[in-house]
């Protein structure tokens, strides 16, 4: 069959065993794409980070496929090498991309922990399946460019030692910037203070509250859950803030909260015992709230001012996934209680109100006031 003056090969016979082999082993690939990453990923499939990488995986497979095609039908006539040398780049990247994830699936499996992640059962990473990650990625990462330098036709040691050392020369240039946080994330690792999972409170001034989701090699995802986002956040920067790990209690209690009222001097110690009892009483009859009735509120005073004393309520939870709504329900029962029992939570006034009815006290407060002026 001639085609604008070329012969080309019919086209049973344009593909050897071996491109045969490629070209199946790719439709399959492709097919059956999305049980095979959802296998060696611990992502949920309606996760971002997993459509990202079933495209990315799907492009390499069709990449090939047109490589193959492309040597088999048309190098014949073009004659052209560089074709061939690209075709086998392209399968080598893509078999390092293949091995790079089977070998961190196989690690995970092998070194790292089950743990449930917003309802969902994951192998979470631990510092033995970072460090053997990266080494593992680092090692295959050098079979693989030098593979791709003796396929490309640097054979000389001068010109594959340049190749490399040029590569070497670019990660000594960014090393700033990606090293501080590949270390922070193995040191969070390895301390286990923040792990995949966990309820944290960041920062020391208006904290936020957020569950660790992901903690990756660069940075840290987090599911805020006050505004019920994803925060990304370097993991050098996670390093050197503040965190409150809530889900790592000190007391079988649970996690002891606290909430603060400001209270008047003329209150009794015994009313607001009295109060807070009572209040707590009603709230053990709601199963939802998740407060540890078995453990009872404590009341002390860890302050007094000018205006008021203030009063702080301790209480006890263990579900810290909810330990926002649990807060804010338990401060609302203490406010629609306070009523109940007629304590002033408002800020109290410095000055006395006095009846004109009562004159003794009002020439009391006179004489006070002339002697000190």
């Amino acid at each position: 069959m001639n085609v604008l003056g070329f012969s080309l090969p019919p086209l049973a016979d344009a593909f050897s065993s071996i491109e045969l082999g490629l070209i199946v082993a790719n439709i399959l690939l492709l097919v059956f794409s999305r049980p095979i990453l959802a296998r060696l990923s611990n992502k949920p499939v309606s996760d971002e980070g997993f459509a990202s990488k079933l495209h990315y995986f799907r492009a390499a497979n069709v990449l090939v496929l047109m490589l193959v095609v492309f040597n088999a039908l048309v190098l014949p006539v073009a004659s052209h090498s560089w074709m061939t040398r690209l075709l086998a780049a392209v399968l080598v990247a893509f078999l390092g991309y293949l091995t790079a994830h089977l070998a961190n699936f196989l690690i995970k499996r092998r070194f790292g922990k089950k743990r449930e992640v917003n309802g969902n059962t994951v192998w979470v990473e631990t510092y033995n399946t970072r460090l053997l990650g990266l080494l593992s990625s680092i090692l295959l990462f050098v079979v693989v460019l030098i593979a791709e330098v003796q396929i490309m036709g640097f054979h000389s040691l001068l010109e594959a030692g340049g190749v490399i050392g040029f590569f070497g020369v670019i990660l000594a240039l960014t090393q700033g910037a990606w090293a501080p946080d590949i270390i922070s994330g193995l040191v969070i690792l390895n301390s286990r203070l923040v792990e995949e999972g966990d309820v944290i409170e960041l920062g020391e001034t208006d904290p936020t509250v957020a569950t660790v989701f992901k903690t990756k090699i660069f940075h840290s995802e987090l599911l805020n859950l006050a505004n019920n986002h994803r925060t990304m956040i370097s993991n050098a920067t996670l390093r050197g803030t503040t965190i409150h790990n809530l889900s790592k209690f000190a007391s079988a209690k649970g996690l002891r909260e606290a909430i603060k009222l400001k209270v008047g001097y003329d209150t009794p110690q015994e009313a607001m015992q009295a109060y807070v009892d009572a209040v707590f009483t009603e709230l053990a009859a709601d199963k939802d709230l998740p407060v540890e009735h078995k453990a009872p509120p404590e009341l002390r005073a860890t302050d007094a001012g000018d205006f008021a004393v203030e009063w702080t309520v301790f209480y006890y939870t263990k579900d810290v996934r909810r330990v926002l709504s649990t807060r804010q329900r338990v401060l609302a029962a203490l406010i629609a209680g306070a009523r109940a029992h007629g304590i002033d939570l408002s800020t109290p006034v410095l000055h006395a109100s006095v009846s004109p009815a009562d004159p003794e006290s009002a020439n009391a407060i006179h004489a006070q006031a002339s002697a000190q002026a």
